[in-house]
């Protein structure tokens, strides 16, 4: 195929993936909407946290064969989204003759990806936490779309600032960071909102709907808490690779760059909240916010840095 063909079948990729995503999430639905819980005694996944409100607040409800079913085509959707996903990247790389991610399109791109696959690791390795697959699903599917409608690039060679080979160091570590860090931060957002429902179920209120379906506020944070703890060292190389790039290419390990900043500003965020889940007083909710506030910065700065903000990094959109 010529890099033409390749760079469209990338793009026609793309479009396929966020329908598969879009599936998944159907899938998902019906998952939360038509499986009946069942009672099961065997933890999902060993965490400390508050106390539970219910036995399914720390293993987590069962389901009968039909919500199961449902669950398990929506992880089916979900692979191969994952697949089309990384194919889009694949073939974007063949069309260009470079690693795919030397532009906001398709840094974003890769990052969402990453964080697709975590979910879907968790999902694999602990069925019960498939009950979040909507919650990380709506988000990708809107980050997704978002990307191609505005982070959108034709395929094309690097700008001269990015061809080195830190790019498949610095920036790659940086991909797999966010994304992992994404995941932590949606399962701290549903910890919350699980915390809330445990409350109201100790204080004799009925709420049942979907939150009886989440899994119990324990395995949300002890989700939360490992997914940063495997993102926390990938970041903190990140931001040390960066520096030394940095001194390679403008002559200075450090100069308070708007990228920069917030990079490390995030960092001092993760450690933060590492401490937090440690601290007497900052476990459960105060820990979880933090985590919360950690996504935010993120975003930020994939975002608002990247498209508003000028500095060193301007050119490309990457960190």
């Amino acid at each position: 195929m010529t890099p033409d063909q390749l760079a469209s079948l990338s793009d026609n990729l793309f479009s396929i993936s966020i329908a598969l995503y879009s599936l998944a999430m159907v899938a998902f639905c019906a998952q939360l909407a038509f499986g009946r819980r069942t009672t099961r005694t065997r933890e999902l996944v060993g965490a400390g946290g508050p106390p539970a409100a219910s036995p399914e607040a720390t293993t987590g409800a069962g389901e009968d064969g039909r919500g199961r079913r449902w669950g398990v085509i929506a992880l089916g959707l979900t692979a191969l989204g994952a697949l089309a996903h990384g194919a889009v990247l694949i073939t974007r790389g063949l069309a260009t003759d470079r690693l795919p991610w030397g532009n906001m399109y398709e840094f974003s791109t890769a990052t969402v990806l990453v964080a697709v696959v975590a979910y879907l690791v968790f999902a694999v390795r602990t069925p019960g936490l498939r009950h979040i697959g909507l919650f990380v699903l709506a988000p990708v599917v809107l980050a997704m779309v978002l990307i191609g409608l505005f982070l959108y690039a034709e395929a094309g060679p690097l700008v001269a600032a990015l061809r080195s080979y830190w790019l498949a160091i610095h920036v790659s570590t940086a991909i797999i960071g966010f994304g992992i860090f994404f995941v932590s931060g949606i399962a701290s957002v549903l910890y919350l909102v699980r915390v809330r429902y445990e409350e109201r179920v100790a204080a004799g209120e009925e709420p049942g709907g979907l939150l009886s379906r989440l899994p119990g506020a324990a395995v949300l944070d002890r989700v939360a808490h490992r997914t940063a703890v495997f993102g926390f060292p990938i970041w903190t190389f990140t931001v040390i690779a960066g520096a030394i790039w940095a001194e390679a290419a403008w002559g200075r390990f450090w100069g308070w760059d708007p990228k920069e900043t917030w990079a490390f500003i995030a960092w001092v965020v993760y450690a933060a909240y590492l401490h937090a889940r440690t601290t007497a007083g900052w476990r459960g909710r105060p820990a979880a916010w933090v985590n919360v506030v950690g996504l935010g910065v993120m975003i930020f700065n994939l975002t608002f840095v990247n498209m508003v903000s000028t500095g060193l990094h301007s050119y490309a959109g990457v960190s």
